[in-house]
C-alpha cells in the first residue's frame, strides 16, 4: 500500500523508520502450508533445534526433511492449531507441545512418540474459543503454566501437577482479545493483563481473588501484551499491538498523588494487525528489541488494513522512543507477514538469534547473519 506523502511525514513524529543496518537477515522458505503457529524445540533428541508447525515437524538444522505429526483440522482459511508451546507433559524425556484452537475450543497437548509415528492428541480442558495460548510462570515456582486467551469466556490458567495432569486455576469471569503477564504494581507478584485492564494477583493463588483494575481499555489487543520498564523509572510499562486494526503503542505507567494511570505513546499507528509480539535481545547488546509483524489475512483479509502490504520488523528502543527496522516487507507472498505464534531462537548455534514465522503466507526462517 502506498501512503500519501502527508501520512509519511506524520509517521516521523512518532518514531524513526529505517531499513535494518545493524542486523542482517537471509530468508529461507520452509513450506507453503498456511498454518499460523510455529514452535522451536529438539523433537528427536539429536541436539539440533527443529521446527514444529501444524501437521509437520521439520528436522534441523537444514529444515528440508519433514515428518508428519498428524493432520490438523481445517475450518475455511484456518487450521485448528493456534499455538505451539513446548513442554514434556508426560515426563518421558521427549518434548511434547500444547496447542488449541478457536473452532473446537479445546486446549490439548500432542504427545511426541519418538518413533516416527503420528503424535497422539490429549485433552487438557474444554475452554471455549481459543484465540491463541501463552505460557508464563504464574506462581513463580520455575515452571510454566498454560494460559489460553478465550475472548468473551472466563480467564483461567492450567498448572501441570504431574505427568499428563493439569489443575485449573480460575482468574476472572470474562476476558477480551489480548493477554499479558508481568508485575504491574511492583509487589513482586505477576499480574495478568487483559484488554479491559489488569488483574492484580492475590498473595495466595489457591484461595485469593484476583482484582481487576480498569485503568485502560486496549481493544483487540495483541497476544502477548509485553510488560517491561521501558523508561527505567521503576514502574513497569505495557507494549501493545492491535490485532485486528491499526496501531502499535506503549503505555507509560505513572503514579501521581497516589493514583496509578497510563499515558499512551504511539510506536507505529500506520500498520495494522500487530497480533503477536515478542520482546527479545535480538542484537545481543543486553537490551531487548520488539519483534513483530502484520498478521497476514487475519479475519480472512477483512480487517482494517487487511489488504495492505505485509512485513516483519524489529523496533529498537533508544531510551525515549522506538526505531522501526525492516526484516521483510512487500506485497503478499513477497514480504512476509506473521501468524498467531512465532518463535525466536539461535537455530544454527552461531550466537545470533533467528526468527521462525508461520502464517497463511507460509513458513519461513529468517537467519541472522
Amino acid at each position: 500500500m502506498k501512503y500519501p506523502i502527508t501520512l509519511l511525514l506524520l509517521s516521523l513524529s512518532f518514531g524513526a523508520f529505517s531499513q535494518s543496518k545493524n542486523l542482517n537477515f537471509s530468508r529461507q522458505n520452509i513450506a507453503s502450508e498456511s498454518y499460523e503457529s510455529v514452535g522451536i524445540f529438539d523433537v528427536d533428541g539429536d541436539g539440533n533445534l527443529d521446527l514444529v508447525s501444524g501437521s509437520f515437524w521439520y528436522k534441523g538444522p537444514a529444515f528440508i526433511e519433514r515428518q508428519l505429526i498428524g493432520q490438523v483440522k481445517r475450518y475455511g482459511e484456518y487450521y485448528e492449531d493456534f499455538s505451539t508451546i513446548s513442554m514434556d507433559v508426560n515426563e518421558d524425556g521427549k518434548m511434547d507441545f500444547v496447542t488449541g484452537g478457536w473452532f473446537e475450543g479445546r486446549l490439548i497437548w500432542k504427545e511426541n512418540p519418538g518413533d516416527g509415528s503420528e503424535w497422539k492428541e490429549h485433552l487438557i480442558a474444554e475452554t471455549g474459543n481459543i484465540e491463541t495460548t501463552r505460557a508464563w510462570d504464574i506462581d513463580g515456582d520455575g515452571t510454566l503454566e498454560i494460559v489460553p486467551n478465550t475472548p468473551r469466556k472466563p480467564l483461567a490458567y492450567y498448572k501441570k501437577i504431574g505427568p499428563d495432569q493439569f489443575e485449573k486455576y480460575p482468574v476472572h469471569d470474562t476476558q477480551g482479545h489480548g493477554l499479558g503477564f508481568g508485575d504491574v504494581n511492583g509487589d513482586g507478584r505477576g499480574d495478568l493483563i487483559i484488554s479491559e485492564g489488569w488483574l492484580e494477583a492475590p498473595s495466595n493463588l489457591k484461595t485469593g481473588k484476583w482484582t481487576l483494575h480498569e485503568d485502560f481499555e486496549l481493544g483487540d489487543a495483541s497476544i502477548p501484551i509485553i510488560v517491561t520498564d521501558l523508561n527505567q523509572d521503576g514502574l513497569n510499562d505495557l507494549i501493545v499491538g492491535q490485532g485486528h486494526g491499526y496501531g502499535l503503542f506503549w503505555l507509560e505507567q505513572k503514579i501521581a498523588e497516589g493514583k496509578r494511570h497510563f499515558v499512551k505513546h504511539e510506536i507505529d499507528p500506520f500498520q495494522s494487525q500487530y497480533h503477536t509480539i515478542e520482546w527479545v535481545d535480538l542484537d545481543g547488546d543486553g537490551q531487548s528489541e520488539l519483534v513483530t509483524g502484520k498478521r497476514y489475512r487475519a479475519h480472512n483479509g477483512k480487517d482494517p488494513g487487511g489488504l495492505d502490504e505485509v512485513g516483519l520488523y524489529y523496533f529498537k528502543w533508544n531510551g525515549e522512543s522506538f526505531t522501526k527496522n525492516i526484516i521483510s516487507f512487500g506485497p503478499a507472498l513477497e514480504g512476509k507477514g506473521s501468524g498467531l505464534y512465532f518463535s525466536v531462537a539461535d537455530l544454527d548455534q552461531n550466537g545470533k538469534l533467528d526468527i521462525a514465522v508461520a502464517g497463511k503466507d507460509g513458513l519461513v526462517v529468517f537467519w541472522q547473519r
